[in-house]
């Protein structure tokens, strides 16, 4: 596991926790670096509607996975939870232990994102949130994968050993980081909150995990991530400065340092999806793709598509089978084909064998659709 208290010191009393926010006459430069952030991140969620391009959201969700079992310590492979997805399903009891981790923290993942606009802020930070993240992950997980050393069993939801200890830890961080009403300011409670979430360790397994749900359910509740980005990503891709700060947040200064940190990991995410979703750049990305498809894989796939494909992308809607086909300027059987090419290599989705199509995320697609944005899995394709 990453998050072991040789990393930190670990919290064993409410003082401990002390500050919880820096003080108000250190917060000028803190509350502008928020501010720029709330202010990008705005722009970016006007670029994706609530709930369209889905295929781009559940590769998002396969990506925070990965990146969640990278910071524990757990090796896999993106294509390894493709196949999972798929119900594929490794031969090897780890590898499959691996899997079924990863689907669970897709699933709670995806859990969040649907209730989020629905939960007020007492309960978005009350200590039951965190015991429900917590129950939500492991619960879907069977009793042999939630084995503890020395013959114990983890507990879904359970709080560790001296509960009434870190009931009373948990109450003071729900009680001081869901009073903040001002959303700059949420913003720095977010970051500062992750930390001393970690630092309290109130799980036997799984802190670490719980602590980055919860980091991204309040920015979600916040209206900052509309489930197009994570600073999980960045936290996974700079662990040692994430170790560092974590460590130092302690006092006051390195609370500071560490709030930096997170909002720079979070702006980072969010200048990277905001140059990816462009549309003016999508279309030369579709069409490297499917030239790809067309002249190197040859499964059917065929550059006239090109068209069809960008006008969902743009939309971030579906089209009926019979639209579809009149975009591609084929003829019916050809166009019927063509469909057929494109739902079995995953660059459309659809929820029925008559139904709507719309536009795919296949991993293999990533290094031409977003490209740097999920490297591994791209060296992977």
């Amino acid at each position: 596991m990453l998050f072991k208290s040789q990393y930190f010191s670990q919290y064993t009393h409410p003082s401990q926790m002390q500050p919880l926010l820096p003080a108000t006459r250190r917060l000028g430069p803190l509350l502008e670096q928020a501010h720029g952030l709330v202010r990008r991140a705005d722009r970016l969620s006007g670029l994706c509607q609530p709930g369209a391009l889905g295929g781009l959201r559940g590769l998002l969700r396969a990506m925070n996975a990965f990146y969640a079992q990278k910071f524990e310590g757990l090796k896999m492979q993106p294509l390894e939870i493709e196949q999972a997805l798929r119900g594929e399903r490794a031969a090897d009891p780890e590898k499959a232990g691996r899997q079924r981790m990863a689907l669970a923290h897709m699933a709670t993942e995806a859990q969040l994102e649907m209730r989020w606009p629905a939960w007020n802020a007492k309960t978005v930070w009350s200590p039951q949130m965190v015991c429900d993240i917590h129950q939500d992950v492991y619960a879907r997980l069977p009793e042999a994968d939630r084995a503890l050393k020395g013959g114990a069993t983890l507990r879904p939801g359970t709080l560790q050993s001296g509960p009434a200890k870190v009931r009373a830890l948990l109450e003071q961080w729900g009680n001081v980081y869901g009073s903040v009403r001002q959303v700059d300011m949420q913003v720095l409670a977010m970051a500062a909150s992750h930390q001393r979430l970690v630092c309290m360790q109130p799980f036997r397994e799984g802190s670490g995990r719980v602590a980055g749900l919860h980091t991204h359910l309040v920015l979600g509740h916040l209206g900052l991530t509309n489930g197009l980005w994570s600073p999980l990503r960045g936290f996974a891709r700079s662990q040692d400065a994430y170790r560092a700060h974590l460590a130092a947040a302690t006092d006051p200064r390195g609370l500071e340092a560490w709030i930096g940190y997170v909002l720079a990991q979070c702006g980072e995410q969010v200048q990277l999806m905001t140059g990816l979703l462009a549309p003016q750049d999508m279309q030369d990305r579709i069409a490297a793709c499917l030239g790809f498809e067309e002249h190197v894989v040859k499964q059917g796939v065929r550059t006239e598509s090109l068209r069809a494909l960008h006008y969902l992308f743009v939309t971030q809607g579906a089209l009926e089978r019979r639209d579809f086909k009149a975009m591609l300027g084929l003829g019916d059987r050809m166009a019927t084909t063509q469909i057929s090419a494109l739902l079995q290599r995953g660059l459309l989705e659809t929820d029925s064998p008559h139904g709507k199509l719309r536009f795919g995320v296949p991993q293999h697609a990533l290094r031409f659709y977003f490209p740097k944005l999920w490297p591994e899995a791209e060296r992977e394709a």
